[in-house]
């Protein structure tokens, strides 16, 4: 079954971390690019980060410097993590994991991570 699955958000304080998980089930995921998007309250879904297959990394000017994405093959699976430093409140949104570019069909429930005091 092709899938994805987001996991490891939560709530934390700002100047804290975080570290998601996307366990991507399905071959295609093996050897496209992927990355990690967001969705705040009321806004647009926006790009975080991307990895290629080998491994080369961008990132949103707004997460450059603390957040970090990587990837590695568990089994069958394609994992995918976004490692999230020096959190701030502006960082708050359900983020997703997905292709990159994003593909309609493989859009998941995402992960809810609340920056908050």
């Amino acid at each position: 079954q092709v899938q994805l699955v987001e996991s490891g958000g939560g709530l934390v304080q700002p100047g804290g971390s975080l570290r998601l998980s996307c366990a991507a089930s399905g071959s295609i995921f093996g050897i496209r690019a992927m990355a990690w998007y967001r969705q705040a309250p009321g806004k647009q879904r926006d790009l975080v980060a991307t990895i290629t297959s080998g491994g080369i990394t961008n990132y949103a000017d707004s997460v450059k410097g603390r957040f970090t994405i990587s990837r590695d093959r568990d089994n069958a699976k394609t994992m995918v993590y976004l490692q999230m430093n020096g959190l701030k409140p502006e960082d708050t949104a359900i983020y997703y994991c997905n292709l990159y570019p994003g593909s309609r069909t493989y859009w998941g429930q995402g992960t809810q991570v609340t920056v908050s005091a």
